[in-house]
């Protein structure tokens, strides 16, 4: 099922792809007398290629045994990692600033917050000691 879904968005990412690659054919002078196709052929041929995908039997997927699955999920894992735009180190500490500076100003407003109310309920209840 993972797969489908990835399948649908590289489906998305190719059609992206293919308008990038047709916009920088288009600025070609030679490629500009030719009709630009948004590939409506190709998209029936790969709907037809996930639909014969789609039809494998449940005795086919399930005879992946338990560490099968274990490695498949830290491939998938390590994949998922590969894709992450990782902040420098400047980025670090710049980000790491301003949410511990963020957590600082919150931390104040709400200590006096509860300061002042403390205070309030004392004074309108009445100190008992």
């Amino acid at each position: 099922m993972a797969d489908n879904k990835r399948r649908g968005e590289d489906a998305g990412d190719d059609r992206l792809n293919d308008e990038i690659v047709d916009d920088v054919a288009g600025d070609d002078a030679t490629d500009a007398d030719e009709p630009v196709s948004r590939g409506g052929t190709a998209t029936r041929s790969r709907n037809r290629a996930e639909s014969a995908d789609s039809r494998k039997t449940r005795s086919e997927t399930d005879r992946v045994g338990l560490f099968g699955r274990i490695a498949r999920f830290f491939r998938e894992v390590v994949a998922e990692l590969r894709k992450v735009i990782w902040p420098t180190r400047k980025e670090l500490l710049t980000y790491t600033a301003v949410v511990v500076t963020f957590v600082a100003v919150m931390l104040t407003i709400v200590a006096a917050l509860d300061y002042g109310f403390a205070k309030g309920v004392l004074w309108v209840f009445g100190n008992p000691s």
